[in-house]
Formats: C-alpha cells, sequence, structure tokens
C-alpha cells in the first residue's frame, strides 16, 4: 500500500486542486447558475486553466518569473476577483447544495486515490513517449520566462502543444510535490476529471428531462462509459487470434468460448483499422502518456458543459433588434445606444468584448456575453494543448449559435480566440504540410497539389463497414434507437433542448468519424498518413458519443413502453410481440455494456500484471535497479544543477532509454529524439547535422573541433555514461579532462563540467 509519504503526497496534490476550485467558486457558480450542482466541480477546471493562461501570458511579457510566488500572486489576485463577483452579483445560499458539493468531492478525491493505486502497480515514467512529456514538464519547471525551451532542440522553444503540460508544471509547484510524483497524480487526477465532469454533465442534462434521482443515476452510468468503456472490439476475445496487419470481421474466425480472453491483446482495439490510430480515454489512462490530447479532456468537458449552458439560457429568446450599438462610459457603466455608423467603425470583436465586460461587471442577470468570452478563453486552452480539439469545439459552438439563431457570433468568438492563442501561437511553427484527399482521381493525382490540397498517388485506404462498425456500433446502437423511438412517438414525445443538445453532439461526432475517410493533415509519416488525423478527431467523437449514449439509454428507459408499440408506425402488433421486440433489445444493450466495460479488466490486468506488484507513486524509482548509475546522477543534478544550462547525451531513437537525462531533468541537450525533432521542425535537415555533431563531441580527437561545437550549442556540462559508451566506441575521454573538471562520479558514469 501506499507509503506515509505517498499519502502526503496524494493530499497535497488533491488539496491545490480543492483550493483552486474554492478560489473560482463564485465565478463558476455564476456561469452555471442553472446547473443542479451549480457546476460545482468544474471550478477547479476553470480555475487550473485561468491560472496557467495567466502565467503563460505574465510569463511571456517578462512581468513575474514562472514560480511558486508568481502563482501565489495571481491566486491571490484571482481571490480577490471572485470575492468582488461573490459581492456583486445576487449567487443564492449555498446552503442546500452542501451535500452535493460533499459528494462530489468524495468522488473526485476517490477518483484520484483509486487511479492512483492502479499505477503505483507500474509507475515508471518510461517507454511509448512518456519520455517527451515528462521532459516537456522538467523543462517548464526550469523556466525562468516562457517560451520553454525544447530540452532536446536548444536554443529553440517548445514546437509542441505544451499547455497542458504547462497546467501540470503549475500544479506540481502548487502542490509542492515532486514532478517524478505529480506525473502520475497528474494521470490519476485526469482520470478522476473524466470520470466526475461527465458524471456531473450527464446529471445536468438528464435533469432538465427526468427526475433527479433518475438524472443522477444517469450521471453515473455517463461518467462511467466516458472514463472506463471500450468499444466492440473485445468481442475478438471470444474468437481465434488473428493477422493484426489484415483484420477480418470475427464472424469469419472460429469461435473459441472454452479459451477465453484467447490472449486478448488490448492495444488492437485502438489499431484495429491498419495504419490508423482511434484511441479512447481509458487506453489512454491505461498507457499514461501524459499527452495533449489526455490532459485536454477536463477542458473539453468544461467546453461542452459551457455550451450547453449557453443552450439552456437563450433557448426560445427571440433574435435581438436594432444590433448595432454605440458603447459609451457614463456613471461607472456602459451604456449602449443606437448607432450604425459606431459599429461600422469597430469591429465585431471590439463591440462584443465591450458588450461582455459591461454584462459581466454590471449586470446582475445576464452574463451571456461573458460566457462568449470565457468560451473564446477555453477554445484557445484547449488549441494549446492539442490543437485539433480548439477547432472542433468552435464548431460545436457555431452549431449551438445556429440553433440560438445567432450565428454572427462566430465572428467575435474566432477573434477573441486567436487573440487569447497569440501567447503561444507567436512562438509556434505548425507542422502540417496540407490537406490530403483520399482517393484522389487520377486526373488530380497528376495535378499533385492545387494550394493546401494535396492529391497523392497511393493514398487509398479506407475503413470498412464492419471496422466502423465494431469501433462505433455501441454508439450507434443507442443513437439510431432514439431516433426511431422518436419517429414512433413523435406524437407523445416531446423534443427538449437537452435532446437538441445531445443531436447537435451527435451530429459533430458522426462527421469527425467521417472525415478522415475524406481527407487527412499531411504529416512526416509516408504510410500512416491518416492516422493522426483519425486520431485526434475519433478521440473527441468517442466522449461526445459516450456522453450521448448514457444520455439516451436514461431518455429511453425511462419513456419506453412496450404496450401499444407500432411497429413501422403502420399497425399495432399484439402486446407479446411488443414485449418480445422490447426484451430483444433490452438483452443486446446490455450485451453491448458488457463488451465495452469488459476492455478495462483486459487492459489494466495486461499492463499492470494483474496488480500483484505494488511499486509506489515514484516515475523514476525503476531506474534504482535498471540504470542505478543514471539514476544518481539524475537526482544529483536536480539537487545541484539551477537554471537550463546545456547539458550533451547520447542521442538515439524515438521509444528508446536515449534522451533520458534531458527527459528527467529538464536540462536541453544537443539533439534528443531525431524522429520527434524532425515532425516539429518540418523537415529532417534541420535535426540531422546534430547527429554527427553530438558523436563528434564524443569521438573527436580534434580539440579545437571540440570546442568549436561545444561553443556553436553553449555546452556547460558534458555526461558520459553506459549508453554513451555503447554508442561511440571510439569515445575520446581523456579531451574532457582538458576541458573541464568531473563534477559527479560513480561507477563508469561521469559529469564534466567545462571551464
Amino acid at each position: 500500500m501506499f507509503s506515509f509519504q505517498e499519502v502526503v503526497w496524494i493530499l497535497e496534490w488533491w488539496g491545490s486542486f480543492f483550493l483552486v476550485g474554492i478560489v473560482f467558486a463564485p465565478l463558476t457558480f455564476l456561469i452555471f447558475k442553472n446547473f443542479w450542482d451549480r457546476g460545482f466541480l468544474f471550478s477547479k477546471v476553470l480555475g487550473i486553466g485561468i491560472i496557467s493562461y495567466i502565467i503563460l501570458v505574465v510569463n511571456s511579457l517578462h512581468l513575474l518569473p514562472f514560480g511558486v510566488f508568481s502563482l501565489a500572486i495571481i491566486l491571490w489576485i484571482c481571490l480577490i476577483g471572485n470575492i468582488f463577483i461573490l459581492k456583486k452579483h445576487r449567487i443564492d445560499k449555498l446552503k442546500p447544495f452542501a451535500k452535493i458539493f460533499l459528494f462530489e468531492e468524495f468522488l473526485f478525491f476517490a477518483g484520484i486515490v483509486f487511479w492512483s493505486y492502479i499505477r503505483a502497480h507500474e509507475p515508471s515514467i518510461n517507454g511509448l513517449e512518456k519520455f517527451m512529456d515528462f521532459g516537456f514538464v522538467n523543462s517548464i519547471l526550469r523556466t525562468t520566462w516562457q517560451p520553454a525551451v525544447d530540452m532536446w532542440f536548444p536554443p529553440l522553444p517548445i514546437n509542441y502543444y505544451y499547455f497542458g503540460h504547462l497546467v501540470t508544471a503549475v500544479m506540481t509547484e502548487i502542490s509542492f510535490v515532486p514532478s517524478s510524483v505529480s506525473y502520475n497524480l497528474m494521470i490519476a487526477t485526469l482520470f478522476s476529471f473524466t470520470l466526475t465532469l461527465s458524471f456531473s454533465l450527464g446529471t445536468n442534462i438528464l435533469s432538465k428531462v427526468v427526475s433527479l434521482r433518475k438524472a443522477f443515476i444517469g450521471g453515473l452510468l455517463t461518467g462511467l462509459i466516458v472514463a472506463l468503456a471500450g468499444n466492440l472490439h473485445t468481442i475478438y476475445a471470444f474468437f481465434a487470434s488473428y493477422n493484426t496487419d489484415a483484420p477480418v470481421p470475427f464472424w469469419n474466425l472460429q469461435f473459441l468460448f472454452s479459451t477465453f480472453p484467447n490472449s486478448y491483446w488490448y492495444p488492437n482495439a485502438t489499431r484495429f483499422i491498419p495504419f490508423t490510430i482511434h484511441e479512447f480515454p481509458i487506453y489512454s489512462f491505461v498507457v499514461s502518456d501524459l499527452h495533449g490530447h489526455v490532459i485536454d479532456i477536463p477542458f473539453v468537458l468544461l467546453t461542452i458543459a459551457l455550451l450547453y449552458a449557453l443552450l439552456i439560457q437563450r433557448h426560445g429568446t427571440p433574435r435581438r433588434e436594432n444590433s448595432s450599438k454605440k458603447i459609451e462610459i457614463s456613471n461607472g457603466s456602459w451604456k449602449i445606444e443606437n448607432s450604425k455608423k459606431y459599429q461600422f467603425l469597430i469591429s465585431n470583436f471590439y463591440y462584443h468584448f465591450l458588450i461582455s465586460i459591461n454584462q459581466f461587471l454590471f449586470n446582475r442577470t445576464s452574463n451571456f456575453e461573458f460566457r462568449i468570452l470565457l468560451l473564446a478563453l477555453l477554445l484557445a486552452i484547449m488549441y494549446m494543448t492539442n490543437a485539433w480539439d480548439g477547432l472542433i469545439y468552435m464548431a460545436l459552438a457555431g452549431f449551438v449559435f445556429v440553433y440560438i439563431r445567432k450565428p454572427k457570433l462566430i465572428i467575435p468568438l474566432f477573434f477573441l480566440f486567436v487573440l487569447f492563442t497569440l501567447p503561444f501561437s507567436l512562438n509556434f511553427k505548425p507542422f502540417a504540410q496540407g490537406i490530403g484527399m483520399v482517393c484522389p482521381p487520377k486526373f488530380l493525382e497528376n495535378i499533385g497539389q492545387i494550394g493546401p490540397l494535396l492529391f497523392e498517388k497511393d493514398h487509398c485506404q479506407r475503413s470498412t463497414w464492419w471496422q466502423l462498425l465494431t469501433l462505433y456500433g455501441f454508439f450507434y446502437f443507442f443513437v439510431l434507437s432514439f431516433i426511431i423511438f422518436i419517429r414512433r412517438q413523435k406524437k407523445k414525445f416531446k423534443v427538449e433542448v437537452s435532446d437538441v443538445f445531445i443531436f447537435l453532439l451527435i451530429l459533430l461526432s458522426s462527421i469527425l468519424i467521417i472525415t478522415p475517410e475524406l481527407i487527412y493533415l499531411k504529416d512526416i509519416y509516408p504510410a500512416h498518413y491518416r492516422a493522426n488525423t483519425m486520431f485526434k478527431l475519433v478521440y473527441q467523437s468517442f466522449i461526445m458519443l459516450s456522453i450521448s449514449s448514457g444520455y439516451i439509454i436514461v431518455r429511453l428507459a425511462v419513456s419506453f413502453k412496450p404496450k401499444g408499440f407500432k411497429v413501422f408506425n403502420i399497425y399495432p402488433v399484439r402486446r407479446y410481440w411488443s414485449n418480445g421486440v422490447y426484451y430483444v433489445y433490452l438483452l443486446l444493450a446490455i450485451l453491448f455494456l458488457i463488451l465495452v466495460f469488459v476492455y478495462p479488466y483486459f487492459a489494466i490486468k495486461s499492463y499492470y500484471g494483474d496488480l500483484r506488484k505494488f511499486i509506489g507513486l515514484d516515475g523514476i524509482a525503476y531506474m534504482k535497479d535498471r540504470l542505478p548509475d543514471d539514476y544518481k546522477a539524475i537526482m544529483w543534478l536536480n539537487q545541484n544543477i539551477e537554471g537550463r544550462p546545456v547539458i550533451v547525451e547520447a542521442q538515439g531513437d524515438s521509444y528508446t532509454d536515449y534522451a533520458r537525462i534531458s527527459a528527467n531533468t529538464g536540462l536541453p541537450t544537443v539533439l534528443g529524439w531525431t524522429v520527434h525533432e524532425w515532425l516539429w521542425r518540418g523537415t529532417y535537415d534541420i535535426p540531422a547535422p546534430r547527429i554527427e555533431e553530438v558523436r563528434l563531441i564524443y569521438e573527436s580527437n580534434d580539440l579545437d573541433e571540440t570546442k568549436k561545437i561545444l561553443k556553436k550549442h553553449n555546452i556547460k556540462y558534458v555526461y558520459l555514461g553506459n549508453l554513451e559508451r555503447e554508442k561511440y566506441n571510439n569515445i575520446n575521454e581523456a579531451k574532457f579532462e582538458k576541458l573541464g573538471d568531473v563534477v559527479f562520479e560513480v561507477g563508469q558514469t561521469k559529469i564534466y563540467k567545462l571551464n
């Protein structure tokens, strides 16, 4: 079980999120004033997002250095602002909500403890892309002024969507938990957020159409589906194995129930369509890469909740007349008068910006315009965390605006979004190389390219219907059931605003699933050219369809009455036929739920070794046995080296132990994982020269040549460990004695500080 120190770390970590949530509770209660729970859990996400964004801005402007002192100042200012909100706006007394808040806080804490326990059976920050994620966090922690330096390609800044790693670094500073532990606690927290925020969102959407008790049950089901469900690929556990490079429908395989689960390999559910990736949250939590698409889940759920709040606030309201306004300042607030000329002179951006501040500060009954401002900030945060998500949920916002008859709001929303992303985008260069067409006609293949549109030969990968059915059949079983039910019960069924919102989620999800079958965003991977496009789009489809399925299951369970059932709306059938259809449907629904919920069993059992060996939460403890000398050196560097001086270590391929010093310390090295830098910099020609330069640093017998390279990259330390000795057979160690002094030595591992 957890040691005393680990219990303290968990409490410190949870306490930091609790503190942030309490500080931002007034703002959250105001935004979600129509929610059953007042959006209590969303206050934590809102808080960490705003605090992290503020430190990004002031840090980029060199107003406050990155660190716990600056974060304390920002948190204090935010507290004052929220106290002002509490006093300025009439917020209902919160005593009736105490039990709700207590339950949700307990659920959030329990989620952290539960997944921390899972992670403690294999906490290693090693394998897949964990070095990359851990390196980003550590590099940010060593940063005084933004942008953070790319630890694998100094002095250039990180050219990746790193805002989520900044959030992790912020919470690491606030909680005083070591980064090797906070990495795993952040994974656990993301799991807990996914579970609890989905519960809150599902309950609030359902509470508009069913009783609170049933909505509560539906919320729990929604949280479980979003956080724990897999897809119908688990049906292959009952059949003979197949060639993963050429999958076949399960009905073409031999049924082997006697050998269940037939050596089922859980990653196959995320690589079922060859040359693609189609992950979902529970897989991400199991493998525990701290990627942007995972860190972004809380902001995604907050954005969905905010859009739903906008929808229920504005649903059915008439279109405003005299939209041309003039804004004047009088007696401490802005007055609005008609003036077409003034609206012509100022952009829609400034118009809506001033309106939003006016509504929020001086109008106690409406904060619609402020929510638009907040929505733009959340879209920017999602873009900086995982770029696709910002664009996806801007599309969802567009759907909502069209429905509430305010499509023009997308213009100020977009301009605000661009404004909020500036601190990030000014130092970021997108690495997409164009938009490709899947299976282009031959005449377009001969053209090759028209502007950003690409028509590449031999680029005709498409998914089969049975592959899509395996991946998304669970969701669309309930979607189609809901559509059929509404059609048959259209005279009795009243479509509520919650139904509309769910259909908007389904519509957008369906578009995202279809899109990779038509186009892809080109990157550096030739055979897997649509992998990232599918990955980023359908990940969000899975989340939105999970929310929709939880809603539909409860909506149908409450509304579906087998008596008087009609087939194809033509003639009534006998009651036993009606009941028969009902029970067959119920049996299928239960079967599908079992298939998707059995996935965590396979995944956790495999990755965490049946939970037999409890290790702890320290993500670099594995190095004590596997790489003991490196572990001691890393600990020494973290304890004794301030700032971010450049240290040279062996360069190596992605997904290996190379770049382990830079990843575990945040100290920049000359070159880390080459293919990753190739992707981030857009061309192999940029990182390639450094491969030879690193080799010459270790092997060259020319002292002047070595000095020249060391000076070029401003190298302060040289690391010489087992990997360096293995890779560079002709190491000239004697020259390092001339160039500097040994400041650390254990076994065959040495660190030289250059003169």
